[in-house]
């Protein structure tokens, strides 16, 4: 089992998105996201979401998880929040034409649906358009290029960037936890008492462990004279390409033809 799930993944040179600068993805997706929020329509946020989704598929090496986000998922999500917000609508203030269905003196009709709808593609909008960079960044590499091109100070970045690497060390460090429980015969059975059990049990190690290790990140912070000087030299560049202004400007053009288009032409 790794214990950095934040390393940079082995990718092709398909996969262009991973090549990308986290700062230039986030800048690239911020004025969409933007626009959406004023959108009211349904075919606005519908448009963005395909493109978005294009680029992820071109540009992103796609696991059986990421598939699942972007398939099962958000697909999922984006009827069910149709449907929760459609059904929140003032029955008052929409078209009564069409009647989908009744439950008892309730009466949703398709109007109401159609403002759950746009709702709801807007916030899978703003969610697809936010995994362009989610799913082809690390958290590492973010608060590095912060650091270096956003002038965010050290002491905050890399703050951020320790408690990035706490996460999966509490994972491995409960994996070893329950192994060794279950090496002496002490797991508990099977049904969900015993797994409360097993959690209980892991609590008082679990602590301990992030004591000892949150004590040797800070000796280990202080022995480099973390925060004595103003800026500090890095190990790894994540540097600001041409490829990385291209891909911005391309994108809100491809967004800026795409709303328009719709404003004119739908």
């Amino acid at each position: 089992m790794s214990l950095d799930p934040y390393a940079r993944e082995e990718v092709s040179a398909r996969h262009y998105l991973h090549a990308l600068n986290p700062l230039a993805k986030i800048v690239a997706v911020l004025p969409v996201m933007v626009v959406i929020v004023f959108t009211r329509d349904v075919l606005t946020p519908l448009v963005l979401v395909g493109l978005a989704y294009l680029v992820l598929l071109t540009g992103v090496r796609l696991t059986r998880r990421r598939a699942a986000i972007l398939f099962l998922a958000l697909p999922l999500l984006g009827g069910i929040l149709s449907l929760g917000f459609g059904l929140w609508t003032d029955p008052a203030r929409v078209d009564h034409s069409v009647e989908l269905f009744r439950v008892g003196g309730y009466r949703f009709y398709a109007d109401a649906w159609r403002v759950g709808l746009a709702t709801a593609l807007r916030l899978v909008a703003i969610v697809s358009l936010a995994l362009i960079s989610g799913m082809s960044s690390t958290g590492p590499d973010l608060v590095r290029s912060a650091v270096q091109h956003a002038r965010v100070p050290y002491r905050i970045g890399y703050a951020a960037l320790a408690s990035y690497r706490f996460v999966p060390r509490f994972r491995h460090e409960l994996e070893v936890i329950r192994k060794a429980h279950r090496v002496r015969g002490s797991a508990g059975g099977r049904g969900p008492v015993a797994a409360l059990n097993r959690g209980v049990r892991s609590i008082i190690p679990l602590l301990a462990s992030a004591i000892r290790h949150a004590e040797r990140v800070s000796l280990s912070m202080e022995s480099r004279a973390f925060g004595a000087h103003e800026t500090r030299t890095e190990r790894y560049l994540v540097p600001l390409r041409t490829r990385d202004g291209v891909f911005v400007v391309v994108l809100w053009l491809c967004a800026a033809a795409l709303v328009l288009g719709v404003r004119f032409f739908a």
